[in-house]
Formats: C-alpha cells, sequence, structure tokens
C-alpha cells in the first residue's frame, strides 16, 4: 500500500470474534491497526497469527479508562455481546457501552479521527414491526435481565449523535444483527455455538420454547464487509443502518440444518423461553443495499460448514489436552 493511504486504526474489543476478523481485513488492506482488548470475552487465539505483523500492535485496556493514542480512524466494538456474557456483570456492562463510547468519542475528538459504533439489533427490543427498519424505536423493556446490554448500546448510539451535533464529529452507527462464524466463543451461550457444540457432542440440542421464534443469520465475513463500507461511505451517511442477513429461520430449522451437516445423533429438547427474548428479528436492510451497495452473499449452509469446522477442530484439541 501506498503510505499516504494507510491508516492508523483502532479496533476496541479486537481481540473477539467480531473484532479479530476485523483486525485481519484491516491489515490485508495494509493499514497500521491497533488492536485493544481486556480479554474477559477476547482471547490471544484469535489474534495469535497476526502478532508477528509489524504493522499489527496489542494493548491490554479497558475503554471504561481514557485511551491517549494518534490514530485516523476507530472501530469500537468492546463489549460483551452474548447474555451470558453480558449478564455476568451487567453493571460493568452498561459502563462498557456508556463510559467506552464517552471515552472513545473523546479521543477521536481529541484526534480528528472518524468513529464507528458496533450498535446492535438488541436495540429494537422483542419488536412489534417485522422486519426491522432503522426508523423503528423499539420495543425494550429497560429494567429486564437484558437491558444491560439493550439499554447500554441505545445510549452509546445517543452519544454519537450528541458528539456529532455538538461537536461536528464524523460517526458511523452499525445495528448488527445475529451474526455466525469461526471465533465464536464456544460457551457464550449464543444459538449458533451453542448447537454445533452440542451437536458435536452427541448432546442433547436445547430449544427455547417451541423453537419458533425466529433469527436471521449472517456469515461474518459479509458483516466485516458491511463495516468496511460503511466506514469508507461519505461522512453525510452516518447510520444507523442495519447490517444483516434478512434470511430467516426457525430454532427447529437451525437445528435440522446443523444435525444435518454434523452428522450428529443428538436429540431436540425443549426449555422454557428466557425473559425477554425476542420472538422475531430479521433486519430490513434497504438501506444498507441502497446506500452502500451491500447485501450478504454467504448463504446459511455454506456459513455453517466452516463454523462446525472450526468448533469440530477446537473440541478436538480440548480432548486432546485432557489425555
Amino acid at each position: 500500500m501506498n503510505y499516504a493511504l494507510r491508516k492508523r486504526i483502532l479496533v476496541t474489543g479486537g481481540a473477539g470474534f467480531l473484532g479479530s476478523h476485523l483486525c485481519e481485513r484491516l491489515l490485508a488492506e495494509g493499514h497500521d491497526v491497533i488492536c485493544l482488548d481486556n480479554f474477559f470475552t477476547g482471547t490471544k487465539d484469535n489474534i495469535a497469527h497476526l502478532l508477528e505483523s509489524p504493522y499489527f500492535e496489542l494493548m491490554r485496556h479497558d475503554v471504561t479508562f481514557p485511551l491517549y493514542v494518534e490514530v485516523d480512524e476507530i472501530y469500537n466494538l468492546a463489549c460483551p455481546a452474548s447474555p451470558i456474557h453480558y449478564q455476568f456483570d451487567p453493571v460493568q456492562t452498561t459502563k462498557t457501552s456508556v463510559h467506552g463510547a464517552i471515552n472513545m468519542l473523546g479521543l477521536a475528538k481529541r484526534v480528528k479521527a472518524k468513529i464507528f459504533q458496533a450498535s446492535t439489533s438488541e436495540v429494537y427490543g422483542d419488536p412489534n414491526i417485522h422486519p426491522q427498519p432503522e426508523h423503528y424505536w423499539g420495543h425494550v423493556n429497560p429494567i429486564g435481565p437484558r437491558s444491560c446490554y439493550d439499554e447500554g448500546k441505545r445510549c452509546a448510539e445517543t452519544l454519537f449523535f450528541d458528539y456529532r451535533r455538538q461537536h461536528g464529529m464524523r460517526i458511523k452507527v452499525a445495528r448488527i444483527f445475529n451474526t455466525y462464524g469461526p471465533r465464536m466463543h464456544p460457551n457464550d451461550g449464543r444459538v449458533v455455538s451453542n448447537f454445533i457444540v452440542q451437536a458435536l457432542r452427541n448432546e442433547p440440542i436445547t430449544i427455547y420454547g417451541e423453537g419458533t421464534q425466529t433469527r436471521s443469520f449472517c456469515y461474518v465475513d459479509d458483516l466485516i464487509e458491511g463495516f468496511i463500507r460503511l466506514m469508507d461511505s461519505p461522512d453525510d451517511l452516518t447510520g444507523p443502518v442495519n447490517l444483516g442477513n434478512p434470511g430467516e429461520f426457525t430454532m427447529i430449522e437451525l437445528a435440522e440444518t446443523i444435525l444435518e451437516l454434523t452428522g450428529s445423533r443428538s436429540a431436540l429438547v425443549h426449555e422454557a423461553l428466557p425473559q425477554d427474548d425476542p420472538k422475531q428479528r430479521q433486519p430490513d436492510i434497504g438501506l444498507a443495499r441502497a446506500s452502500l451497495g451491500w447485501e450478504p452473499t454467504v448463504a446459511l449452509r455454506d456459513g455453517l460448514t466452516p463454523t462446525i469446522g472450526y468448533f469440530d477442530a477446537l473440541l478436538r484439541r480440548s480432548r486432546d489436552a485432557r489425555i
């Protein structure tokens, strides 16, 4: 890359599932990347293959504390994103979303950097509108067990747009829908990783409720492409922009597909639906199509194959380590 085109880019939560894929992509494009993580849910295994690059730097840091670095762009991905992890310490989860946004916006303001916020489809809560467009304000329980994440991300969005109005900041806000792929945390409690791990172990696959609730699953490579296109878009496109796959599947359909791809002998078992668990979740990606020329290209079965391969290798290494 031409040195004049190389950017210094900070990725918070860079050792996590999405962050590690983003760091990898940015390095491949020739940029200097600072990966920042406190390793609550991220792991060095996700970015170990990047450590030898002279253009990659790893920092152990918590975004709830201020940071002083010189960068051109910031991708703020830091926050536990699965109920098991964000409900472990809900106060810290809210702090990560709110204080983290304040600290990263403050850094961007000081160094005049463009800044990207990884928001979430959880801002729509258990939606009354289907599919969910960006102009929908959501249906969120502000005092429920999931609210530390839902309301934390909603407040982060508020901060981003107030910083833009008050300080003229260059901001980008993406609302991420369910994403899957290699490097997902095996114990994060999310449905794709749960089903795959249970299937590979031939354990019962846990279906909450009747299994008729739906989700839309986006492969990680498609999502990262959406990140890059949004960050590189004109400054007047601030978002929020939905990024996700509009293909909709019931939990039963997902489980049956994973059983077929793994050849598992697992049975399906049903348990009570968790409180405030959305019954439907599907993105309206009309804005992303029109403004970014973006839409997912990886079909669910095609994305599940390498994801299953990743978890199979992970479980094999774990078994070998115990021998």
